[in-house]
């Protein structure tokens, strides 16, 4: 199952951030990538580096498992291996697609430096979720920090989920209020953040998480 989860990984990778690149450069000319935002040590730095360090720990999971690093038993069950494995497919598949809804919107990181202004997308699975990009990422690091559940890849695993969230509210909820407004302020209303209906906001322009 380690060397599966490490080969997922590498698919993951490959996906959601090489071919999704490719297809934004043929796209729009434009890579999308955009970084960390933020000077060093600002809440917005701090969030977009606990987000590199969650895709680090999350390899380094299978990584030390090679090296001998003993799961934990109760999490090692072949109904528990082949329930994430297939949460982890479904999740790659799932940041795929999403990211391509996306469109020419597309972006790792915000770019407030610049004099750009993307589209806000809203339909199809942004009309479920505002964030579906980031909630199939968090159902990929589930489904491969169980395939190999040692203690580095279940505290990757809760990394990654904070990292999400800081991700969103520190940094790219306050950028989509300032860039789009009112518009962004009725589509928080009425969407949740990460799940159907849960982490809607109430209407207001404040540029707060």
């Amino acid at each position: 199952m380690t060397v599966a989860a490490l080969a997922l990984f590498a698919v993951y990778l490959v996906v959601g951030f090489g071919v999704r690149t490719v297809v934004q450069v043929r796209r729009t000319g434009d890579s999308g990538w955009r970084g960390i935002s933020g000077r060093p040590g600002t809440r917005e730095w701090w969030a977009g580096a606990a987000f590199a360090a969650a895709l680090v720990a999350g390899v380094l999971g299978p990584v030390t498992a090679t090296f001998g690093l003993d799961p934990i038993d109760s999490l090692t069950t072949p109904l528990v291996q082949i329930v994430a494995s297939g949460t982890a497919a479904v999740g790659i598949t799932g940041t795929f697609l999403t990211q391509v809804a996306m469109g020419s919107s597309w972006r790792i990181g915000v770019g407030e430096t610049e004099t750009e202004t993307t589209d806000l997308v809203t339909d199809g699975p942004f009309a479920v979720v505002r964030n579906p990009i980031f909630s199939a990422m968090a159902v990929t690091g589930a489904g491969l920090a169980f395939m190999v559940p040692n203690i580095v890849a279940l505290l990757g695993l809760a990394l990654l989920l904070v990292a999400l969230q800081l991700q969103v509210r520190v940094v790219e909820e306050p950028y989509l209020r300032r860039m789009h407004g009112a518009s962004y302020v009725e589509y928080q209303a009425a969407v949740g953040r990460f799940l159907p209906w849960l982490g809607r906001q109430r209407r207001s322009l404040k540029t707060g998480a």
